[in-house]
């Protein structure tokens, strides 16, 4: 059985002083953890803010900044490697070695140009999720009222295809229901939802509703289901609202912009731990969106895709990427084969991915 997290946002972390190759305190993806968790590969996302949707030259730069620094990391870990293909991660593993694809979250990095997409190929990135909480040059996201193209942009379209044409895998967590729709419709290949969830059991609207689900695998496609409590339950977000820390937020921005100040790390430490004390939905959670995609769809378009480093706040019992396998333990008690479980360890999301890149 191969393990995938197909999305953890840990480049940007390495870009906060985070030093992979340790245990550390308050990270929720680095090695040791990776390799507690049995997790075979993962897909580090090269996160782009959406304040940077109208400077691609800034959001380049910064994806590459963010690409140099999960290289820099594995000169010192010989144990993982950039991976870029099923075929190499299968062969990584039999060799005993962790598996790290490189995706691009935020299309706004490429700007207009479709040659940024291909350098980007070029430099080892397979999937590019097309937008954040922003309406891009590419499409319109999900967490905008109102949309700038209503779908895909006519460049947008462009970029689809030649995506499928590269075999870059389309990753359509974050878009609009209308993007998508548009997305699945101008598609000549499966696509991807690498960290997102079902609407039907949490109404945020970053989750996929079952009609999207049903159009996501009438395509060939899998959604990765997320861990990020928001998404898992609605009763999270009454508990949160309740609790006032909202107000601590600007704590964690003002880390982000001076990561090596220890007492904003230790001020944002603090904050992390209060919001982990709340009333958290449990690791059982993630199953019960594995369920609802299962009753749906069937088994094969279903997969793991935690959003670790990039969530404040985690599932009961799934506090960080050690945990991974709890999930699985979880299927198998409620009665999952262990062909269905190494079809949601990795299996469909790999699937998907080699049929991109035929």
């Amino acid at each position: 059985m191969f393990v995938l997290d197909s999305h953890c946002d840990t480049p940007s972390q390495i870009l906060r002083l985070r030093d992979i190759s340790i245990d550390n305190d308050y990270a929720q993806v680095d090695i040791p953890k990776l390799k507690r968790g049995g997790v075979d590969g993962v897909f580090f996302a090269l996160y782009i803010p959406s304040s940077m949707d109208t400077d691609p030259d800034a959001a380049r730069a910064y994806a590459y900044r963010m690409l140099d620094g999960v290289r820099n990391s594995l000169d010192n870990n010989p144990d993982a490697v950039i991976t870029t293909s099923v075929q190499q991660a299968l062969e990584n593993q039999s060799k005993g070695l962790l598996s790290i694809f490189i995706g691009l979250e935020n299309g706004a990095a490429i700007g207009d140009s479709l040659d940024e997409l291909r350098r980007f190929y070029a430099a080892g990135v397979r999937y590019v999720t097309l937008c954040h909480t922003g309406n891009n040059q590419i499409c319109d996201s999900c967490a905008q009222k109102s949309g700038r193209w209503n779908g895909l942009s006519p460049f947008g379209k462009e970029v689809i295809a030649e995506m499928n044409r590269l075999g870059m895998l389309i990753d359509v967590s974050h878009i609009s229901d209308d993007s998508f729709y548009d997305v699945i419709r101008h598609s000549s290949k499966p696509v991807v939802a690498t960290h997102s969830c079902c609407r039907a059991l949490a109404s945020h609207p970053r989750n996929m509703t079952d009609d999207m689900i049903k159009a996501l695998a009438a395509a060939g496609g899998v959604i990765q289901i997320n861990f990020y409590p928001f998404f898992l339950d609605d009763s999270f977000r009454t508990v949160y609202d309740a609790s006032g820390l909202a107000e601590k937020e600007h704590i964690e921005a003002e880390f982000i912009k001076d990561p090596a100040d220890e007492q904003k790390r230790q001020s944002w430490n603090q904050v992390q731990d209060e919001i982990q004390s709340l009333q958290r939905p449990s690791y059982k959670r993630i199953v019960d969106h594995i369920d609802h995609v299962v009753s749906l769809v069937g088994i094969d378009h279903v997969g793991l895709g935690s959003d670790f480093d990039g969530i404040e706040v985690t599932p009961e019992g799934m506090e960080d990427i050690s945990k991974f396998s709890l999930v699985f333990d979880e299927m198998r008690r409620r009665g999952y084969a262990e062909e269905d479980i190494e079809k949601v360890a990795g299996g469909n999301f790999f699937r998907v991915f080699d049929q991109v890149t035929a």
